[in-house]
């Protein structure tokens, strides 16, 4: 209501005093009041007060007639007074001031429907406090109101709006209920003063407008849209608590993703679910998701992932894999790393690209080894600590280099079980630092020999995949322990120098070298070039790394920090149920199952991949897994490493002039034979001993060592 003005409020005190000033000579001679004074007096301050107000309201239209009625309280009141001031008490004068009240009675009641005027809908609900406006400026005035259309369900919204205050100085344009739902609506709200953004608008104040909570509160911004405007100015909001209720009870898959991995600080940030599919057959759940574009590579929280979707981090059963934008998520019911997958012919021989099937990943697609690549043969890096599983896959390469039809020579610093059986079915295989020296020494004449071998055109050319008329078959070096041959004292250096040299040259002459290994560190034995030939030219695998030593590994591997993948557990078995009752009666825990012996890493990519290896049971017959005839050189090749002193029994002690011309009497003599025949005749290559140089002991031979790896 507008304020009233100070005129009719100074009329409407004096006309309500008028009655009261009149009482003292108005009293009867036995002193009773003049009641009809009263009456009169009262009956005029209520009239008054009712043309007061009734001029308040329409105080700014300016109607010469409401300047009439503001002068008359003023001349009522007076002319009132003075009569009340002249009459007696009780007789005819009494008879006159009940007239007189009488007509003063009558006039309000004439005057009274032109209070009927105001503007009952502008007057503010009651207990909503007001702002004063601010100064210079006029109310502001809602645009919307009822007459502009609404339908009834929006009109009831925009009252509850308005006895709320307005929230965030917003006003309601339209209001949509949701269909099915007893209490969800959507608002389309718009600033009530025009071209000002909506900035205070918060989901407690809507919340309490409508009596919900403020997490079934979304606020969204409005893009414009043909015959709707948009920006700042204008917010949507969804209001849904039975949307909620049944969202915490009976999700939907999608609904379920959004809110426990697809959410802002989820596993897996801004990711929407595609599909989610169940394959019963192999008891795993895939979830495919896809990135919104233009995010880059997803950032992937695996423990949070896993708490997501109810599985335990340990337990091995859910794998990420990334495809650009897409995401897909594989739950298995078991660990798939724990199933153990026997080998057969088939999966080791390789098809028409040189792959073959070392194990399987932990998505359940094969993982695949290669024994050539399009630059040339490929060479082999395993890495696995005593236990992990490395002699499994050593075996399991060296059936599929069989089954191509390579010549496989096999060399170990220490003789084993797996090896002799291995033995058995290929080339050559032996044990020994000596051993594995001449198997170097043996392939570094072939690249010569080769290299000089005309082909079926007569000309000589690089072995290539898919070459015709290839006049040699392919060879494979199998260099197990390879570290510990190469800290021998006597041999180690050139152990070394020739695999360094096979590591460059053989891929052109079809000659592949695969080292196997606890360490690919280049301090523990490797040499900075032969780690990388067998990096870029292999497909390594890695099993079973102690947790301290999964970053640094990879590193050396040349995986980023980013693909760096978290250490593996310890086992794959389910922790056994009724652990509190065994706590509770004092009994052991029984014995975990060390079951990841050939789990690990393939690492083809950028990114390494979970994987498990085949399993070849060497307790049965093995040679369903080799082809029945064993692939050997050819008689020239054979015939020029006799002339070279290079083909023999390998096992034997060292043959005189094996390492030079035999030893003459003299001690000087007798000195270059004893080296001769500890380093060989080959080239020198920086950082080994001179002719004049001794090693008598290990420390010795780990600083030629440190000064080999410093020069390189």
């Amino acid at each position: 209501m507008p304020p009233v003005s100070s005129v009719a409020l100074e009329s409407l005190a004096y006309t309500a005093a008028a009655p009261l000033l009149a009482v003292a000579p108005n009293l009867s001679p036995d002193g009773t009041l003049n009641t009809l004074v009263l009456l009169s007096g009262g009956a005029g301050a209520l009239g008054c007060a009712v043309v007061a107000s009734s001029d308040a309201t329409r105080h700014r239209q300016g109607a010469r007639g409401r300047r009439l009625l503001r002068l008359s309280p003023l001349v009522a009141g007076a002319g009132v007074d003075l009569v009340c001031a002249s009459t007696p008490g009780w007789g005819w004068g009494g008879v006159l001031d009940a007239c007189l009240a009488a007509g003063w009675w009558a006039t309000g009641c004439l005057v009274k429907p032109l209070s009927r005027h105001t503007r009952r809908s502008m007057r503010p609900a009651p207990g909503t406090p007001r702002l004063p406006p601010a100064p210079g400026t006029a109310d502001p005035v809602p645009a919307f109101q009822d007459t502009d259309g609404a339908d009834l369900f929006t009109r009831e919204v925009r009252l509850l709006w308005q006895r709320a205050g307005m929230p965030g100085r917003t006003l309601v344009v339209k209001a949509i209920p949701h269909p099915g739902t007893r209490q969800d609506l959507t608002l389309l709200l718009r600033a009530s003063e025009e071209g000002r953004p909506i900035t205070s608008l918060s989901r407690e104040e809507i919340a309490a407008a409508f009596g919900v909570d403020p997490w079934v509160v979304t606020i969204s911004a409005v893009t414009q849209k043909d015959g709707r405007p948009g920006g700042p100015a204008w917010k949507e909001v969804a209001i849904t608590p039975d949307e909620y209720a049944r969202r915490r009870k009976a999700p939907t898959h999608a609904e379920q993703w959004a809110d426990r991995v697809g959410c802002e600080r989820g596993p897996i940030p801004r990711s929407v679910l595609i599909s989610r599919t169940r394959d019963k057959e192999r008891g795993v759940t895939h979830w495919l998701a896809r990135m919104p574009a233009g995010t880059g590579v997803p950032r992937i929280d695996p423990h949070a992932l896993c708490a997501a979707l109810r599985a335990l981090h340990d337990d091995g059963r859910v794998f990420t894999t990334v495809d650009d934008r897409d995401i897909l998520v594989s739950v298995w019911d078991t660990s798939p790393l724990s199933t153990v997958f026997p080998a057969t012919r088939e999966l080791l021989t390789p098809d028409a690209d040189g792959r073959w099937v070392v194990g399987y990943l932990g998505n359940g697609q094969p993982a695949r080894n290669r024994v050539y690549s399009d630059r040339g043969a490929a060479h082999g890096l395993i890495v696995a600590p005593s236990g992990g599983g490395k002699t499994q896959l050593l075996a399991l390469s060296v059936c599929a280099d069989a089954n191509w039809g390579a010549v496989v020579w096999l060399a170990t610093e220490t003789p084993d079980e797996k090896t002799t059986a291995l033995g058995r079915h290929i080339d050559r295989q032996g044990a020994g630092a000596l051993y594995v020296l001449r198997v170097l020494r043996a392939a570094a004449a072939l690249l010569e020999i080769r290299a000089e071998m005309p082909w079926a055109d007569g000309q000589v050319h690089d072995w290539s995949p898919g070459a015709v008329g290839c006049p040699y078959a392919p060879l494979s070096l199998y260099l197990d322990e390879f570290l510990s041959a190469a800290r021998h004292p006597i041999f180690g250096l050139q152990i070394m120098d020739l695999a360094e040299h096979i590591s460059v040259k053989g891929r052109k002459y079809c000659t592949g070298e695969k080292v196997a290994g606890q360490s690919v560190y280049v301090q523990d034995g490797f040499t900075q070039l032969l780690l990388e030939n067998l990096r870029e030219l292999s497909i390594p695998v890695v099993l079973k790394v102690a947790a301290r030593k999964v970053a640094q590994m990879f590193k050396a591997l040349g995986v980023s920090s980013e693909h760096i993948p978290d250490p593996l557990p310890r086992t794959f078995t389910k922790d056994s149920e009724g652990r509190i009752q065994r706590v509770m009666n004092g009994e052991p825990e029984p014995p975990a199952d060390a079951n990841t012996g050939g789990v690990g890493w393939i690492i083809e990519g950028k990114r390494p991949e979970v994987l498990r290896t085949l399993y070849m049971d060497f307790s049965r017959d093995i040679a369903e897994l080799f082809p029945g005839q064993v692939k050997h050189l050819t008689q020239h090749e054979v015939n020029a490493l006799t002339a070279r002193g290079l083909w023999f029994d390998w096992t034997l002690p060292p043959q005189p002039g094996e390492f030079g011309p035999d030893p003459g009497g003299d001690t000087d003599t007798q000195d270059s034979a004893q080296h001769t025949a500890a380093y060989g005749t080959g080239h020198r290559r920086p950082g080994m001993p001179r002719p004049g140089d001794t090693v008598t002991s290990p420390a010795q031979a780990l600083a030629a060592l440190k000064r080999l790896t410093s020069e390189t």
